[in-house]
């Protein structure tokens, strides 16, 4: 579903501020697949996920989704096939616009626009049934405007409405940074539950090393713009936090007491 080869992305080229944020990163992706993404802070997953999302040109390599070669297509275009949540709540809704009018929009995404007033009866009915399945109870709010939820809801509205028109992947730029503890595993439960009814193939930057072994089927971790490890199977199922912590030491070269250090 996603082919990433030879990718890379400096800043500031030929001045002294020169950084190089992804470094001939080489990633596939199974349809389906779900990734877990880890590294410390200026390790490259952020740069990777926005050059991916069409918010940095690359500077070499190519990116090809699902049989498309989407690697100079403007951000908008590949909208029409990426889904996306950041880690602000505040980002990825209209915040002075209904409930119903944000879900209205993102159901409207790829699809030829009309001199048709309004949302239909039948897109209400379909919008209340995807946010009864939040459990948040927001499918009795419909008419609220999004400004008034609290960050867990928002980032749970905007995580449906990145999914509701079904897209060929999903980025997740640690979307759960922002919110409180409870908040944060709502979210994430979420997340899973989303991710495994729509067979989504999926990219999730996380800060929180035990939620990128527990989420997902694949974990990779970034460092210095590149990728340093990429586990699955049953060596994933076996990994522990510590035993994670001691790969990093062994495969970047740098001593680490634990993942607050790693992870800033």
């Amino acid at each position: 579903m996603l082919e990433i080869r030879s990718l890379s992305k400096t800043f500031s080229m030929g001045s002294i501020n020169e950084k190089l944020a992804v470094d001939e990163v080489d990633l596939t992706l199974e349809a389906g697949e779900f990734v877990t993404v880890i590294g410390g802070n200026g390790a490259g997953k952020s740069t990777l996920l926005n050059c991916i999302a069409g918010v940095y040109e690359p500077d070499k390599g190519s990116i090809v989704l699902d049989g498309m070669d989407i690697t100079y297509w403007p951000e908008y275009k590949r909208s029409q096939y990426i889904g996306r949540v950041f880690q602000d709540p505040l980002k990825g809704t209209a915040f002075d616009m209904t409930i119903e009018e944000n879900l209205a929009m993102a159901y409207a995404k790829g699809k030829p626009h009309g001199l048709q007033w309004g949302i239909r009866k039948a897109d209400l009915a379909l919008f209340r049934e995807h946010l009864a399945r939040l459990g948040l109870g927001l499918e009795n709010r419909m008419k609220q405007k999004v400004g008034l939820l609290s960050g867990g809801q928002r980032q749970a509205l905007t995580l449906l409405m990145a999914t509701i028109v079904k897209p060929k992947l999903l980025l997740l730029d640690e979307h759960t940074a922002a919110l409180d503890p409870s908040a944060a595993r709502q979210v994430l439960y979420l997340t899973k539950e989303l991710v495994e009814q729509h067979q989504l193939c999926t990219l999730m930057v996380t800060h929180n090393m035990k939620a990128a072994l527990e989420y997902g089927t694949r974990t990779i971790m970034m460092h210095d713009g590149r990728i340093i490890l990429d586990i699955s199977g049953e060596e994933r199922r076996k990994m522990t936090v510590d035993k994670l912590i001691e790969l990093f030491g062994r495969r970047s070269g740098q001593e680490l007491d634990n993942d607050r250090l790693l992870l800033g």
